[in-house]
């Protein structure tokens, strides 16, 4: 009779609970739990759930067991947020603690002088022309590569995943331009990278620490999913300590060689320069952190939009006519400055194909690709409705007041959710979640918008420093994919993101490829 009783009255209190939230804009909460429930439950699409909330509230506040989250897609609270009050919305220590195990102390991952300092030394090689020019050559080299790999594809009809290709072609980039080697995951065999599978399954496993109560207690049994990303890590570290030792070991030789002039200017180096000054305080480990942030921003990122950028020039078959003219247009303008005649070329003959791929390749450079304003304005609108980064989460070390008059809380955290910006109609008016390149041209020209409604590459202290190479290598590869391939949706196949902390496919891109003429 008792528990009787006592179930009765748990099931009242519940209708009852239930029923004063019948009405309320926010998500549900629970006692002890608070919106836990109703996060989690939405987990594999959180992105579209915020969207549903946002689109009505623009500011969301989610209380979560350990902590509140406040997300928003105002840009007024953005550049609060970014700008005006940046010193109180650092990275924070729960943040820290979440990526910790993946992005250490990295620039990505830190506040403070630690910061600072990344971001100087950092800022230093993307501003040196020596770099640019440097990876204008090689984004050349494995874009080509890529094209390479596909018109192999197009000629025997096999279908390729081509997130899983420009991952490939990211990674071997940035590994040469960040840290000047070169391992070869591109190569035409497509050999295993045990560095990537891991990397990939650590930062999904990192993504779901921010709505799993319980990962302190599975990372301390070192049961779960806290066990596999145990093992994932030490697959990363052992790479990732294999190309500092090994660029080490190339500097030092050159040095006592006396062949100084011969020592690379690559990012990594310029830090083991500045690890050698007792006074930084850089070991090893260090190290490790500086290659790993560069890997997330310079692989899954730019291969993330790509991805994207495809799929949207598949399902926009106006888009990708227009485009492929553009390029078109553009070849046969450079072809005349350059005084060379174009070769004659076959789409059914691989040879004459792939000389003409290799001639227009050589075309592209950075002050050409500028040009390419609709290319330029695909990038820019793929990254409207699908960023890289799809929620950049901040601290909160003081309470505060946003501009829209919502109270945040220290120890909470704010979110920013470039998602959802792309995706508000009060954002970007009534035809917000069309794929509309033509929005950011005005006479044929590409024109920016505010950083703090466009977030793509963040704004204010944060904003990205690569913005311009990220760019320089999706326009490159865009560029000659779309010149000469058509792109075909394999039947049945799903595209959907994963819930990680870049926005990338769950199931990949699957494709057929035709040539172009």
């Amino acid at each position: 009779m008792a528990i009787l009783m006592l179930v009765c009255m748990v099931l009242t209190w519940i209708f009852i609970h239930m029923w004063n939230q019948r009405n309320k804009r926010e998500p549900k909460t629970w006692p002890l739990v608070g919106a836990a429930i109703e996060q989690l439950m939405n987990y594999g699409q959180m992105h579209d759930w915020l969207v549903n909330y946002l689109s009505e509230l623009k500011t969301v506040v989610v209380p979560m067991p350990f902590t509140t989250y406040t997300y928003t897609a105002d840009p007024a609270n953005v550049e609060h947020v970014l700008k005006t009050n940046f010193a109180n919305y650092p990275k924070g220590e729960t943040y820290h603690s979440y990526m910790e195990v993946l992005l250490g102390d990295g620039i990505f991952n830190v506040d403070g002088e630690l910061w600072r300092k990344q971001r100087k030394t950092a800022s230093f090689e993307f501003a040196s022309k020596n770099l640019r020019d440097f990876s204008t050559i090689v984004f050349r080299e494995y874009s080509l590569k890529l094209s390479n790999i596909l018109s192999q594809a197009s000629f025997h009809s096999q279908e390729v995943d081509m997130q899983e290709l420009l991952m490939r072609m990211t990674l071997d980039s940035i590994c040469k331009v960040g840290f000047g080697v070169d391992i070869g995951t591109l190569a035409p065999t497509l050999p295993d990278s045990q560095f990537a599978q891991a990397f990939d399954i650590a930062n999904i496993i990192v993504t779901l620490r921010f709505i799993d109560p319980l990962w302190r207690i599975k990372k301390f049994l070192k049961v779960g999913s806290e066990s596999l990303l145990d093992k994932n890590i030490k697959i990363i570290d052992d790479f990732t300590y294999s190309v500092i030792r090994r660029r080490k070991a190339e500097i030092e030789e050159a040095r006592e060689s006396g062949k100084n002039n011969k020592i690379k200017h690559d990012i990594l180096s310029r830090f083991i320069a500045l690890s050698e000054d007792p006074e930084s305080n850089l070991n090893e480990k260090s190290l490790r952190d500086v290659v790993l942030n560069f890997v997330i921003a310079g692989r899954d990122t730019t291969a993330a939009t790509l991805s994207w950028a495809i799929y949207m020039l598949l399902t926009h078959a106006h888009v990708a006519e227009k485009l492929y003219l553009e390029l078109k247009s553009f070849e046969d303008d450079r072809a005349k400055e350059e005084k060379i005649s174009l070769l004659q070329y076959d789409p059914e003959d691989y040879d004459s194909f792939n000389r003409r791929r290799t001639q227009f390749a050589g075309l592209l450079n950075y002050d050409s690709l500028g040009r390419l304003h609709y290319l330029h304005a695909v990038i820019t609108e793929t990254l409207r409705l699908y960023p890289a980064v799809p929620q950049d989460p901040k601290g909160i070390l003081e309470d505060d007041i946003l501009p829209d008059g919502t109270k945040v809380k220290a120890g909470g955290m704010v979110t920013y959710v470039p998602y959802s910006m792309g995706r508000m109609v009060y954002n970007w008016g009534p035809d917000a979640a069309l794929f509309k390149p033509e929005r950011w041209l005005v006479d044929g020209f590409f024109q920016n918008a505010s950083p703090f409604k466009f977030t793509a590459f963040q704004a204010g202290p944060r904003i990205c420093l690569g913005k311009d190479s990220a760019y320089l290598q999706m326009k490159m590869a865009l560029a000659i994919l779309c010149r000469f391939f058509k792109f075909h949706l394999v039947p049945d196949h799903q595209v959907k993101y994963r819930m990680m902390t870049i926005l990338s496919m769950a199931h990949g891109l699957k494709l057929t490829i035709a040539r172009r003429s």
